[in-house]
């Protein structure tokens, strides 16, 4: 299977009508999820492009067009335009996963810069050629005829889709979340749903050298050997190095990773691959490049890290597939470990009780039947722990009866793995809210140190330790959690909010504060109020005032008491009050009982 390479040629171009023809169908299509202000974003980069003003797409010139910034603006400083671009992206491969597919003109905003591009869809032709780098700058692109945009070939008989790569590391929240869809909304055929839901098998295919040169295959090997290393450490997946050589009665491996290794003037480029292989469908793909002047060890570890994290996260690449399989035929009366994983990691994107109880019922059930599945206690553990940290949202009363239930099944993860970074996880969540906040930030550290590529782990280990004060260290392993697209919707983009409310960045702090899912939580909208109140928005506050007290009344009598059970520093505490107080919010003395009703 080669790659395939998407160009516009002079015939095989859309026209400007089809383009603005696209342009309207997605605007107008419930799966394109963008507010306004993306939609003006979208709108402005589409004309400007076709109008031949393609070079002009600057983050300086966007920003004063479209989000109306002043000429002091410093793309340095305020990522708005970043930022936008980022979800724009990610609205756009939703619609295109979701209610595009069949879809003629694909419409994308390649990495590296805000110019647009438009392809047809069957205009696909196989090609050995490299695709474009995702380092080539917006500058050097043509004006619409001349836009480049990869994807890899999938089986000739078949129309092929158009996947973006969910790539890690990238510019500041290119990918801060990936397509958040809900279980029912994966639509995967019957002709390839799961048959049954146990832990996915992967098979990590020796790399092709693309170059030629004997040494290439060395680097090739080293670095399917570095991925193999990094997979491992997901206990949600089976990682296979080699197939049996004769037939056996053991499962098939249902993802293969494929991939080649190019080496040209101390230029590395790995093209790499998943393929479901029951139908030879390409899920996910894309390419990595480095310098090897500044170490091949060095190009091997990052780029197996990038890709272990894309592919094997939670909500990564493989829970997508997984999870629209089982949702189209669901395995009834199953409880199946690995079905709960999928039904507990569905749940969180949803957030609503009747998922949250479905989940809990199952992962109930499977720890009976596997009580030494030390994920699975790790997850029960959690959703137990939700009902605690999470009842505003879920409708749970307050009683201490979640939090031990959560502390005795994390605590029989542990001990079932002390290196299970998920158990880890759960202890560190656990500790946290029982205000035992050494023992928290230990575990947290071993979580971290026995999965550095699992994002969920970095993003929560990240805010337990900027909430306990050490905001640097903390908002940067949040800020990788970000990038790696990690959590459910704007989970971690409040927690971008606070590292900025804390370093006296008030309009990051509110950018960042928008692009969290504001219904997700009450706390996230709680926050917002914070930031409002200290920046002066009075009108703004009192929208926010109104919400919480409609919505969350029990949050608004316990202001105090939950603030204070997650900022653990008195510092930071009172700051935090104060921008509240300073929205008109009554924040009650520290020695004023709390409200349970």
């Amino acid at each position: 299977m080669e790659l395939a390479n998407l160009n516009w040629n002079g015939a095989g171009q859309p026209t400007e009508a089809e383009i603005r023809q696209q342009l309207d169908r997605i605007f107008v299509s419930r799966e394109f999820h963008s507010p306004q202000r993306g939609r003006a974003f979208l709108q402005f980069i589409v004309d400007e492009t076709l109008a031949g003003h393609a070079a002009f797409l600057k983050a300086f010139t966007i920003a004063n067009v479209v989000f109306c910034r002043n000429v002091s603006f410093d793309a340095q400083n305020d990522p708005v335009v970043r930022i936008e671009a980022g979800r724009m992206r990610r609205a756009l491969e939703r619609y295109y996963l979701i209610g595009g597919r069949a879809d003629r003109v694909i419409i994308t905003i390649p990495k590296g810069g805000y110019v647009p591009s438009f392809n047809y869809a069957d205009s696909i032709t196989e090609s050995g050629a490299p695709p474009t780098s995702e380092s080539d700058s917006a500058e050097k692109r043509e004006p619409v005829a001349h836009h480049r945009s990869t994807a890899w070939g999938a089986n000739d008989s078949r129309r092929l889709w158009i996947w973006y790569a969910l790539p890690a590391g990238a510019a500041l929240l290119a990918v801060a979340a990936f397509v958040q869809v809900p279980l029912k909304s994966f639509l995967a055929s019957p002709q390839t749903a799961m048959a049954d839901a146990t832990p996915p098998k992967v098979l990590v295919e020796r790399f092709r050298n693309a170059s030629g040169a004997d040494d290439v295959s060395d680097i090739a090997e080293g670095l399917r050997d570095e991925i193999i290393g990094q997979l491992v450490k997901f206990k949600d997946i089976v990682v296979i190095a080699n197939l049996p050589a004769t037939n056996s009665e053991v499962q098939e491996p249902r993802y293969a990773l494929q991939g080649s290794v190019r080496i040209e003037d101390n230029r590395f480029r790995s093209l790499v691959r998943l393929v479901r292989r029951a139908d030879g469908a390409v899920v996910w793909a894309n390419n990595y490049d480095g310098d090897v002047r500044h170490g091949v060890f060095h190009i091997q570890e990052d780029t197996a890290q990038r890709i272990a994290s894309t592919v094997a996260q939670p909500y990564g690449t493989i829970f997508q597939m997984d999870a629209g399989a089982l949702a189209k035929e669901p395995l009834e009366g199953s409880f199946d470990s690995y079905a709960c994983t999928l039904a507990y990691y569905s749940y969180r994107m949803t957030m609503d009780s009747h998922s949250h109880g479905a989940a809990r019922d199952c992962l109930q059930r499977a720890t009976l039947g596997y009580p030494n599945d030390a994920t699975e206690w790790a997850l029960l553990s959690l959703t137990y722990l939700d009902e605690f940290r999470f009842r505003f949202k879920l409708g749970a009363p307050l009683s201490p009866a979640p939090l031990q239930l959560a502390a005795d099944a994390a605590r029989r993860a542990v001990s079932i793995d002390p290196q299970n970074a998920r158990a880890l996880q759960a202890f560190m969540l656990v500790s946290f809210f029982e205000n035992d906040i050494d023992t928290a930030l230990r575990a947290g550290a071993a979580a971290y140190a026995a999965n550095p590529n699992d994002a969920e782990v970095a993003g929560e280990y990240g805010l337990r330790l900027s909430m306990s004060g050490k905001w640097q260290s903390g908002c940067e392993l949040v800020s990788s959690a970000v990038n790696k697209g990690a959590g459910p919707k704007g989970y971690y983009e409040v927690g971008m909010a606070l590292c900025a409310f804390m370093r006296g960045d008030l309009q990051a702090a509110e950018l960042w504060s928008r692009m969290s899912d504001l219904e997700y939580n009450p706390m996230h909208r709680l926050v917002l109020l914070a930031i409002v109140g200290a920046a002066g928005k009075v009108d703004e506050g009192r929208k926010e005032q109104d919400w919480l007290q409609s919505n969350a009344p029990v949050l608004m009598k316990n202001v105090r008491k939950e603030v204070s059970m997650r900022l653990q520093r008195s510092e930071d505490q009172e700051r935090f009050f104060a921008g509240l107080k300073a929205s008109g919010t009554f924040v009650s003395s520290s020695d004023t009982p709390a409200s349970n009703q």
